[in-house]
């Protein structure tokens, strides 16, 4: 088993977002939304929406952006092939590291197979 994160994993495209935002499943906890659908190339791929009215600071956005996609790149195994968008909601950045990977980690499992 590989736990790269190649470009591959990626939502990269408006056509790959807009693609989730359109009809996808919804989990959330107080701090991040994940949208989700299943896709056709038969992996997960993430994309981040952290925006800059939530999340104040370039350097916490830039941390839960990183946190999140270390988290992805640990569980890609499990996850089912589904294309995720990660949300950010207020107070999402007064959350330390292990919270942060702990919520996460409880969302990973609804889509785990």
């Amino acid at each position: 088993m590989q736990f790269s994160f190649p470009r591959e994993l990626r939502l990269l495209t408006p056509h790959s977002f807009g693609f989730v935002f359109k009809k996808s499943q919804r989990a959330s906890t107080e701090q991040i939304t994940v949208l989700a659908r299943i896709n056709d190339v038969k992996h997960p791929r993430i994309g981040l929406a952290i925006s800059k009215k939530n999340v104040k600071h370039a350097h916490n956005r830039n941390r839960i952006k990183r946190l999140t996609r270390e988290s992805f790149r640990l569980h890609q195994h499990f996850l089912l092939p589904m294309d995720f968008i990660i949300l950010a909601k207020k107070g999402v950045d007064k959350l330390d590291n292990q919270v942060f990977n702990a919520v996460l980690e409880k969302l990973w499992r609804r889509y785990s197979h």
